[in-house]
């Protein structure tokens, strides 16, 4: 009797093709953009970034045949204050994923190496999204909740920024819209970025639409804990503070904003915005704004050209384009891209504003030497499983708020 497949399935090789393909994103554009500004070293004291806040002097006509030319003043001067917050990407891994994988016989890579060399890549990324937020630490807003097996389903349709801001296996809380009230917490068990949902495992009793999700670790949103992101210093709120300043008793301290009253962008928007900058800051500040956008805003712009696109076609074979390239303007900023960008706005980045105050670089968290921390059992001993921590403690800050602009409230194009 002929031998068949099944007496000698011992014998096969099995193929493991060598090159591993990431199935997700470490987009940290932004927070690159900002690294690249100087940085300030500082201490657990209060940075403070000096403002010439209000111009001074008293102005006035006067009499040259004896009059009295009064009294005078001088400019007003201030400061902006801020302390560092301090972050943390942790990574476990048990020993057999070590051993299991430690030897180029055993494995196509070595999984541990493999995890210290993305945990400060998976950090940036982290950071890039914190730089998104207005310093609650808030990264999604609940449109429906959905509840079976234990497990909450939420789908995030209702900001600019769906599921984007969030990774799986995050541990994430749950607030209330007033960021008021603790809902719950629980960890990402599904991240559909696609469909703009996530699952949460354990379903949190409570959770409706309208609530916050909010980054684990912060105990009080509203008292403003985290990063202070682009929402934060973009803002011209004539409520809360920024930087140790009332907004509704500092006119001068809040941005300059374009409202797009959930229309599509218009060309006459970005020249207002930028136009406001200088109505604040002069017409020779020597500023040079990059227009920042989720690539939806960017096909919205791309739309209003390929309406004024004429063809001239020739008596020959040639190729088509109807696409603009990457070197986009808007009124003369250069737009540049970001996909974890709320995608209804466009904010007009001055690099020359934006800065960092720094107590700890973001590197490995060590402790008399040490990177790698053994996890400890039930019973006191040592469990087979290790743990790292990568750190950082910084905050960032704008020393001319007068000097940005935005535009929010922008339509998105249909399927973004």
């Amino acid at each position: 009797m002929a031998v068949v497949e099944s007496q000698v399935a011992a014998l096969e090789l099995e193929r493991v093709i060598p090159k591993i393909r990431t199935l997700f994103e470490r987009d940290d554009k932004f927070y690159a953009n900002i690294k690249k500004r100087d940085v300030e070293k500082i201490s657990n004291r209060q940075m403070r970034v000096p403002l010439e806040l209000r111009p001074g002097g008293s102005f006035q006509y006067f009499n040259p045949d004896g009059g009295d030319l009064g009294r005078g003043g001088g400019p007003t001067f201030d400061k902006a204050v801020l302390n560092s917050v301090f972050l943390s990407e942790n990574i476990e891994y048990t020993k057999l994923t070590q051993w299991s994988t430690d030897d180029e016989r055993k494995a196509i890579t070595n999984g541990v190496r493999r995890l210290t060399a993305t945990a400060l890549d998976e950090m940036r990324r982290q950071l890039d999204a914190q730089l998104m937020q207005a310093g609650t630490g808030a990264i999604g807003t609940i449109t429906t909740v959905a509840t079976a097996a234990g497990v909450d389903t939420y789908t995030l349709t209702t900001d600019g920024f769906g599921a984007r801001l969030m990774r799986y296996g995050q541990t994430i809380q749950v607030f209330d819209a007033t960021l008021a009230t603790l809902r719950g917490s629980g960890v990402i068990t599904t991240w559909d970025v696609e469909n703009k949902t996530v699952a949460v495992t354990p379903a949190i009793a409570g959770a409706i639409a309208t609530d916050i999700i909010v980054t684990n670790g912060i105990t009080s949103p509203l008292s403003l804990p985290a990063l202070f992101g682009v929402p934060y210093h973009h803002s011209n709120a004539s409520t809360g503070t920024w930087l140790g300043f009332s907004r509704s008793a500092t006119p001068e301290i809040r941005s300059n904003r374009v409202n797009g009253n959930n229309s599509a962008l218009a060309l006459p928007l970005p020249r207002l915005a930028i136009n406001k900058i200088g109505n604040r800051v002069g017409i020779d500040n020597n500023f040079k704004p990059t227009a920042w956008s989720h690539p939806a805003q960017g096909a919205a712009y791309e739309e209003i050209g390929q309406l004024v696109i004429m063809i001239q076609k020739q008596a020959k074979d040639e190729a088509l384009d109807m696409y603009f390239g990457d070197k986009m303007q808007l009124a003369g900023a250069p737009m540049k891209f970001h996909y974890n960008w709320d995608n209804s706005r466009i904010d007009f980045i001055v690099n020359e504003v934006w800065g960092r105050g720094e107590i700890l670089p973001i590197g490995f968290y060590t402790t008399d030497g040490r990177k790698i921390f053994e996890i400890r059992g039930p019973s006191g001993g040592v469990a087979t499983a290790d743990i790292f921590y990568m750190v950082c403690g910084f905050q960032t800050f704008v020393s001319n708020p007068a000097g940005t602009a935005y535009i929010d409230n922008l339509d998105v194009p249909a399927g973004y």
